[in-house]
């Protein structure tokens, strides 16, 4: 069974989550985490847990989902697993930093690269890696099918979507990969966000109103 410890970080209330299995192993994905109160908050609860992190994992390179990479990476020895489509805003995360007028430390390298359809585990638990392009180039969403949890970063938000206006985002990709990717997931299925609250796939078949073909 998978459990998950919920976050929101910096100035953009972007959602971190660590999820542990039984044996107390960790998958970071999106940490946030931008100053020394917040990083205090992750390694707190980390180390109440008993938690070994073993894996970092970003939905996509946004500076708001990247800004506590080096955190991790310091304390944890983890570097970030991405796509590869996303490498150039990672490497921009100092420059978009400063035009927003936030610190930022850059982030280290990508471990590897993830593909789409590909299956991440650690333990029992496994996510599938759903690629999704439209909010960034390189966005994916992360599934356990098992537990009909999904992790989407930026791409689906409770009667919302990711914005497009971003450099690489495009609204008909988005749209099209909402309906053809998440869209075809069972209803029942829990899906946490990288902004807001969770929501379900059911929820947004039928209420959300920036995705055409909905039933």
């Amino acid at each position: 069974m998978t459990h998950q410890q919920h976050f929101q970080f910096n100035v953009f209330a972007e959602n971190t989550y660590i999820l542990y299995n039984e044996e107390k192993e960790a998958a970071i994905i999106d940490p946030g985490c931008s100053n020394a109160e917040e990083y205090k908050r992750v390694a707190d609860s980390i180390k109440s847990k008993g938690l070994k992190p073993v894996l970092l994992l970003n939905t996509h390179c946004h500076i708001d989902h990247i800004l506590g990479n080096h955190f991790i990476h310091r304390e944890y020895g983890l570097a970030p697993i991405i796509h590869k489509d996303d490498l150039f805003l990672l490497h921009k995360l100092t420059e978009i930093a400063n035009f927003y007028g936030v610190d930022a430390v850059p982030s280290p390298e990508p471990l590897r690269f993830i593909e789409e359809g590909e299956k991440i585990a650690w333990g029992d638990n496994t996510l599938e890696v759903i690629f999704a392009p439209g909010h960034s180039p390189g966005s994916v969403c992360f599934y356990n099918a098992k537990e009909k949890k999904l992790w989407g970063g930026d791409m689906l938000f409770r009667e919302s979507i990711g914005r497009t206006d971003l450099p690489g985002g495009d609204y008909d990709t988005l749209e099209s990969n909402i309906l053809t990717k998440l869209f075809t997931l069972p209803d029942d299925v829990e899906v946490f966000p990288g902004h807001g609250i969770p929501t379900t796939i059911g929820h947004e078949k039928r209420h959300n109103p920036f995705v055409g073909g909905k039933s």
